[in-house]
């Protein structure tokens, strides 16, 4: 069985709120990045799932552009293992590398503890009231079932961190990778208790922080991101049984 998990019938939870749109694109900025972070986006929230098509025809017509930025976007999302690009049968998302997942979680979780210890030496009283909106605007999401927004203010907290430990590009080598993992977390969040069970470990991340607390911050984020993977492997578990079932019959 392959350690990639193509979804022929894919079971992924596609957000009602993820569309390609043509005002999404700004003409006075580069268009093939534009291009690359819309379409990296529909891929990681489901949108675009395993095995679906990308057509970059359909798409640069629906955007209103030329077909080289989307070819140029599509080109580098391939040299990211994001889509699988076959002259044969033409383009598709490429399935779900569990060794992928299994390394983006081993740098995340290495850069993410240095980031919160850092942040609990240098955090004021305005960046804790940044986090405790951040964290009551996570949970508002959550409430409302809106998990494209929950996963954003998620994505917000941590690099909040980052961004008060003044470890910035930790957080851009992490946003580089971490892809793999959202591809997981957009169908493990919307699961009954996950998003609850996030708020709560970030409570304790932020109470660590506020405490100035280094050794605990960082126990509290690697505990975090511990949990968070657990559920992920749980999914691509339940994914693979899935496929084996499909597989027999």
């Amino acid at each position: 069985m392959s350690k990639s998990l193509k979804q022929k019938q894919s079971k992924f939870i596609v957000p009602p709120d993820i569309d390609w749109k043509i005002d999404q694109i700004n003409r006075t900025l580069p268009l093939r990045d534009q291009i690359y972070v819309l379409i990296r986006s529909m891929i990681s929230t489901g949108a675009l799932p395993p095995g679906g098509p990308i057509e970059e025809k359909s798409i640069a017509i629906r955007l209103g552009v030329s077909r080289t930025p989307v070819r140029e976007a599509v080109q580098r999302l391939s040299d990211e293992h994001m889509v699988e690009i076959k002259p044969q049968s033409g383009t598709r998302v490429a399935g779900i590398s569990r060794s992928h997942v299994h390394q983006a979680f081993i740098i995340r979780r290495a850069l993410e503890s240095e980031s919160v210890a850092a942040a609990a030496e240098k955090i004021t009283d305005k960046d804790a009231t940044r986090l405790e909106g951040n964290y009551l605007q996570h949970q508002l999401a959550l409430d409302r079932e809106q998990y494209v927004d929950a996963i954003r203010f998620d994505d917000e907290f941590h690099q909040m961190i980052a961004e008060i430990a003044d470890l910035p590009l930790l957080w851009r080598a992490i946003t580089i990778f971490k892809v793999q993992l959202d591809r997981c977390r957009h169908q493990t969040v919307p699961k009954e208790g996950f998003g609850e069970s996030t708020l709560l470990q970030h409570k304790a991340i932020l109470d660590a922080l506020k405490d100035r607390d280094a050794s605990l911050a960082r126990q509290m984020m690697q505990s975090h991101l511990d949990l968070t993977y657990r559920g992920i492997q749980e999914f691509l578990e339940a994914e693979l049984e899935e496929l084996q079932r499909q597989s027999a019959n």
